[in-house]
């Protein structure tokens, strides 16, 4: 790699990369077991379309999943929604998760803004059999939910594989949830057991949270134990310390219950932002393929890597970044804010722990970029080998950002997916080079498209689908007995193809770019464009702190394409910076994506995972109540709502 190829953002892997990737020794099993001789990746993908079982039936035996019972069959019906993955396989989730124990590095580092504690496998193990063997001794048994209102600390891990273990289904939520969103989420799984934090701590500051742990409860009827974490070392009167637990269950060894392969392991919820969070229930063997197979064969994570993606409890990255203990890896989880201090924050910690691989949300590489930092000059970064990024599209300025910042040639893997089936469609490969602005390739085993009209397209923005199931799509969601809710999210459009409601373009270099949501995507003329080609032109400005933009079809006929800009600590929207937006705009996008009106917010509210909202935000631009679309809870800053209802065209 190049001095201008740092300037591009592009990356290629070098010799010695191929040779130690983990795809390479998959593709030479595939080999010597007589699987299939393969070129290259684009051809290990197609023929993991093409042959769906043989496909899955490789990832099972290459990664030598421990199940209790064989599986009858790989792949008994392709039926979407519906596909039988596996059928009489018994397993658990938490077998895999301890394959790789070991003396000779750490399971996970718990680090926060106050310190950092390592945790040996052997602890892990040991916490993770105490909370199983009182989980038993409370009723809790397969089918039972355990839930938490936990921020990223190691018992959250603990009592998530404890659940697990013992054949329950767990949930969580991060304590800066408020306590409705808390309570519309886990109050719809009847939970019997709540494992709570008394606090956090975030910016500096320590958060006793007492007040919403007895609101909690008292929602929560069903339960019967409520389990306190001492976060801050601060007594929840009624509850049972973890303390008390690990002394019950002190000696206890691990006893892991075998469940069927689609058994609820976990439930995540969708953002909740226009009405009742959906339940999204995933299975352990599906969880458990898929994510052996992103986090290894394209995110090429070892066991001596240790594995750093920054993300609260309630994004489905948190259970990317546990799934790291199937590979071995040492995860690091950070319980605190990014930019704690100063925005590269996360960069010390990174380099403080020795992180190879490191994941953040887009939006936290456009601040870095913004500011122009340069971690690797201020930072000891020997040990960093991988980036990650998803959340949104990543622009190209970011992944050129990255490689300056870094000042050596890292790969970034950006990655599309999501808590539908919490893993990723589109990622990465160390196989394949990287353009800047590009996901590098389509995953193995997704049958990822573009369509138009219902057909394929190359080189030309669609509708993202999946023509073929995945063995992580959605078992159920959680009170949809008949399905309905799962149908209508998916396959309404395409029966019998998931549409996931993102609009990309399928390169004819195989890769990837995603434009942003399809329901959000901008319609002028006739010709549909991305928001994320606007905000890639926006958001690098450093007036700029944030922006969104939505195109309104009014009532009269007419449409309307406002774009709404907070500014900078400082800054103020003013006749010269407006017509410099309009310019990057029309220089960095195109002519058709100059907005109507550029108008200044305080600021541009999100939901609780860092995503824009387009589309509730383009209901209250048509004259809807800001709480007629959107529930308070799942927004971060719902006061801002009411500065775009004043803005509405009714």
């Amino acid at each position: 790699m190049t001095s201008a190829d740092l300037l591009t953002g592009s990356w290629a892997p070098d010799q010695d990369t191929i040779d130690a990737a983990n795809l390479t020794r998959f593709l030479a099993w595939l080999a010597d077991t007589g699987r299939g001789q393969f070129d290259d990746y684009h051809a290990l993908w197609t023929a993991s379309v093409a042959d769906l079982e043989w496909f899955w039936e490789a990832v099972w035996t290459f990664f030598d999943v421990a199940a209790e019972t064989a599986p009858t069959a790989t792949l008994a019906s392709t039926e979407m929604p519906g596909a039988q993955w596996f059928p009489g396989a018994t397993l658990n989730y938490v077998t895999q998760a301890f394959r790789h124990a070991t003396d000779a590095r750490p399971a996970m580092v718990a680090a926060g803004e106050d310190g950092s504690t390592e945790w040996s496998w052997a602890r892990l193990r040991a916490e993770t059999a105490a909370f199983a063997a009182y989980l038993r001794s409370v009723g809790v048994g397969p089918g039972d939910r355990v839930v938490g209102y936990l921020p990223n600390v190691g018992e959250a891990v603990v009592a998530f594989l404890g659940a697990a273990s013992v054949g329950a289904t767990w949930a969580v939520c991060n304590q800066d949830l408020a306590v409705s969103g808390v309570v519309a989420r886990l109050g719809q799984l009847e939970p019997k057991v709540l494992v709570a934090s008394d606090g956090s701590v975030y910016a500096g500051k320590s958060r006793a949270r007492h007040a919403e742990i007895d609101e909690i409860r008292s929602a929560l009827t069903t339960l019967t134990a409520t389990v306190v974490v001492p976060r801050l070392g601060e007594p929840v009167e009624g509850a049972v310390t973890w303390a008390e637990v690990l002394e019950r269950g002190a000696g206890a060894e691990l006893d892991v219950t075998a469940v069927a392969f689609d058994h609820p392991l976990w439930v995540l919820f969708s953002s909740g932002t226009t009405g009742t969070p959906k339940g999204i229930v995933h299975g352990h063997g599906g969880v458990l393929l898929e994510q052996l197979k992103y986090l290894t064969l394209q995110l090429d994570l070892t066991p001596e890597d240790r594995f750093l993606w920054q993300s609260s409890t309630s994004w489905m990255m948190w259970n990317m970044l546990v799934s790291g203990l199937l590979v071995g890896a040492t995860i690091v989880l950070y319980d605190g804010s990014p930019t704690y201090g100063r925005t590269d924050y996360l960069w010390q910690v990174a380099a403080e722990h020795g992180v190879t691989v490191l994941g953040a949300g887009a939006g936290y590489w456009l601040a870095c970029a913004k500011e122009e930092l340069h971690p690797g000059r201020d930072h000891s970064l020997a040990a960093l080998r991988t980036i990650g990024s998803t959340g949104s599209p990543l622009p190209a300025s970011g992944f050129r950002w990255l490689q300056e910042g870094i000042g050596r040639p890292v790969p970034v893997f950006s990655m599309s997916g999501g808590t539908d089936v919490v893993t990723a469609f589109i990622g990465g490969c160390p196989l394949v080079p990287i353009r800047a602005g590009e996901l590098n390739v389509v995953c193995l085993g997704v049958q990822a498209e573009a369509w138009v009209d219902g057909r394929p397209v190359v080189n030309e923005a669609g509708e993202l689908v999946i023509t073929q199931p995945m063995p992580s799509m959605p078992v159920f969601f959680w009170n949809d007995d008949d399905g309905e809710k799962y149908r209508a999210a998916y396959f309404d459009k395409y029966p019998g193809v998931w549409c996931h409601g993102d609009w990309i373009t399928v390169t004819d270099r195989n890769s990837v770019v995603v434009h942003g949501r399809s329901d959000a995507t901008l319609n002028r003329g006739g010709v549909r464009m991305g928001s994320a080609e606007v905000y890639d032109a926006v958001e690098g400005m450093p007036e700029i702190q944030d922006c969104l933009v939505v195109g309104v079809e009014l009532p009269d006929g007419g449409y309307w394409m406002p774009l709404f800009v907070a500014c900078a600590d400082g800054e103020h929207l003013g006749d010269e910076l407006r017509s410099r937006i309009v310019a990057a705009i029309r220089a960095g996008a195109s002519p058709r994506h100059v907005p109507d009106d550029v108008i200044e917010v305080s600021g541009i509210p999100r939901t609780m995972t860092g995503k824009r909202l387009e589309i509730p935000i383009k209901r209250i631009l048509l004259g809807a109540k800001p709480f007629d679309v959107l529930t308070p809870s799942a927004v971060d800053r719902p006061e801002l709502l009411a500065e775009f209802e004043g803005h509405a065209r009714t």
